[in-house]
This record gives structure tokens, C-alpha cells and sequence, in this order.
């Protein structure tokens, strides 16, 4: 069967589901938007769809049971409520909520009315992130031990609406959900610290540039980088294994793997090295037997399988991959790292 959706927020995101959904995901038909500005309900009839005066009309229309919400994170949750309490199913957009209260109010009210909420983490399906989950997967390198994830910049402060804090604005909530969220879905292990460094450079009110280091309990660390100024970038993905390093250098997926090989033995010469690094043993360049160079897996991936799930699981009752018990935990380690950074320390938690 066909669904039919609407889209509550017509700017950058809205107008961008509404031509993925259009262009890539024949089982939804996107019929309408609502949006509080005149300028964007003109832009939605002039890309052919209803342009609803009110969001009450775009509840009443019993033709649409799948809504999508793309306006600023102070609203998400209030419009959520409203959605599912009028038997729509709901995509909310990312970071979901402000923190991890509000969405647990929306879990409930999903749970109650039994419709489907969901995440837009479409990160899941880059390309690079694919790539990663799957070599981690096949244990190609070993087992993981540090992960660092980048996104990097030079911009400067944050746009629009995302740099003011009574919307919910800023890096963490912008960017580091989506790289928070993957690291979650990668490592199936609780999260046990979290220390955050969450810097205003240009934006006074919010977070422009930011670090948060996360320790799991199997013993994996990992670093989650975002920065608006910074002119020398570092790889997108760095990934020490026990086996192994591995790098995504951008967003092309320009990389390598370095793999041990099955000659691992080294002899230790007693007498000193000397090397660029000065008189060394330990940072002495390895033989070079003894490892190996590995391209990167090849993948297939593409963000409108985000929507083909959900139309899956609305007729096949398939199983939903951004589950919102996983938004809600990342909320939880969203809501942590703004604690380590107003204590200016690392907090011990289990989530």
C-alpha cells in the first residue's frame, strides 16, 4: 500500500525530505506541509503540495497517517504528542528533544497509542559509518580499543536558529547526535564515563566546537570530535584494533586498512635506534613483513532505506531500526556531557 505523509517545518530539512521521500521512496506520497511562515507555505504550493493554515488541519486530514517533523528542537516534542495522540505515526528529526525527560514523555504517548516514533539518524546509512560497522563486524583488524569520529569545519558559528539555546541550538546537539548515536550503535557495551569539552567560539549562547571522550564497559574508549574552526583536518574515522588501524580520511572514503600479518613476531635488537624521532626502540618503524595493507570494504548504502524501513515495519511489521529506546539513550549521554562540561570533569554513569 501507499502511505501518505506530511511534513510539520518546510525549511532546509523539511524541503529536503520532502524530495527524498519524493524522488526515492515510491511507498510514501508526500501530500502536505505545515509551517508557521507565509514565505514557506508559498515554496511547499509551488512544489506541489497543500500548504495546511494550521497544524490542526494537518492532523484532521485522514489521509495522512505518517508525519514528518522538521522545525526547530524546542518544539519537537509538543508536536510529537500532538501527532501521535491524533493516530499518526511520527519521524521526528534529530537531536529528538532538548534531554532525555522530554523524549521519554514522547515514548510513553507512542507506547499509549500504540504509533509508530522514530529518529531521523540517517547517519546510519553514510557510507563511511558503513564501512566501519562492517569491518568491525568481520573482525578484520581484531577487536576495537579506541575509536575517534570527526566532523570538522571552518565556518565559524552556528547557523540560523541552531545558535541560540532556547531553540536547542548548538554543536552537540547539531552534530553530535548523529556521531554519538553511531558510535552507540556500534559498540554494544554500556556507557560508563562520559567527559565532555564543549567550547563557545563564535556562538556566545551554544556550543560551537566540541569534544566528548566516552568509555564503554567491554573497554572500548572513543572520541567524538566537531569543530567549526579548524583548517587542517584530521581523518573523518581513526580506529586502533588490536589487529589493526584503520582510516576514513573524509567524506569521499578515501582510506586504508593496516592489518597485521600472520608473521607478527619482531626481534628486539638490544642496541638503541636512531631514527627522525630521535635515539628510539619503541617508535622505530616496524618491519615492514610483518604487516599488511588492506583497501577498505566495499558497501552499498543509501539514506531513503531510513523511509523503506518504515514503510516496512507500518506493513510488514519488520523490525524498526532506529529504535527510539536507542534515541533515548543517546539523550541520556547528550544530557551527561552538558553535566561534565558545567562541573568541568568526567562522569562516571551506566547507560
Amino acid at each position: 500500500m501507499q502511505h501518505t505523509s506530511a511534513i510539520i517545518g518546510y525549511g532546509g530539512m523539511g524541503s529536503w525530505h520532502h524530495q527524498s521521500i519524493s524522488e526515492k521512496v515510491p511507498a510514501i506520497r508526500v501530500k502536505g506541509t505545515y509551517d508557521i511562515r507565509q514565505e514557506a507555505r508559498e515554496k511547499a504550493v509551488a512544489n506541489g503540495l497543500v500548504a495546511y493554515e494550521t497544524v490542526e488541519q494537518l492532523l484532521d486530514d485522514k489521509e495522512v497517517d505518517l508525519v514528518t517533523i522538521a522545525v526547530p528542537n524546542n518544539f519537537h516534542k509538543d508536536y510529537a504528542i500532538r501527532c501521535l495522540r491524533a493516530g499518526k505515526n511520527v519521524v521526528c528529526e534529530k537531536p529528538v528533544t532538548l534531554n532525555a525527560a522530554e523524549l521519554e514523555e514522547i515514548i510513553a504517548v507512542s507506547k499509549e497509542t500504540g504509533k509508530l516514533f522514530t529518529v531521523h539518524q540517517n547517519r546510519r546509512w553514510d557510507r563511511d559509518y558503513v564501512m566501519i560497522k562492517k569491518l568491525l563486524q568481520d573482525g578484520t583488524i581484531g577487536k576495537p580499543y579506541f575509536i575517534e569520529s570527526r566532523v570538522q569545519g571552518s565556518r565559524g558559528a552556528m547557523y540560523g536558529w541552531r545558535g541560540y539555546k532556547v531553540n536547542g541550538g548548538g554543536m552537540l546537539l547539531d552534530w553530535g547526535v548523529h556521531l554519538l548515536d553511531q558510535l552507540l550503535d556500534l559498540i554494544p557495551s554500556k556507557v560508563v564515563s562520559v567527559t565532555a569539552h564543549l567550547i563557545s567560539v563564535f556562538t556566545e549562547e551554544v556550543d560551537d566546537n566540541i569534544k566528548v571522550l566516552l568509555r564503554f564497559e567491554n573497554g572500548v574508549s572513543a572520541l567524538c570530535e566537531m569543530s567549526t574552526n579548524c583548517f587542517i583536518n584530521l581523518p573523518r574515522w581513526h580506529v586502533s584494533c588490536d589487529d589493526g588501524t584503520a582510516v576514513i580520511e573524509d567524506w569521499s572514503c578515501q582510506g586504508k586498512m593496516v592489518q597485521l600479518s600472520t608473521d607478527k613476531a619482531m626481534e628486539w635488537a638490544d642496541d638503541i635506534v636512531y631514527t627522525e624521532a630521535g635515539p628510539t626502540r619503541t617508535m622505530a618503524p616496524r618491519p615492514a613483513h610483518t604487516t599488511r595493507e588492506l583497501s577498505l570494504p566495499e558497501v552499498n548504502s543509501d539514506w531513503s532505506d531510513y523511509y523503506n524501513n518504515i514503510v516496512d515495519v507500518l506493513d510488514n511489521n519488520a523490525e524498526l531500526i532506529v529504535k527510539p529506546e536507542q534515541a533515548l539513550r543517546v539523550m541520556k549521554v547528550v544530557d551527561t556531557a552538558f553535566e561534565s562540561q558545567r562541573i568541568g570533569a568526567g562522569i562516571a554513569c551506566n547507560i
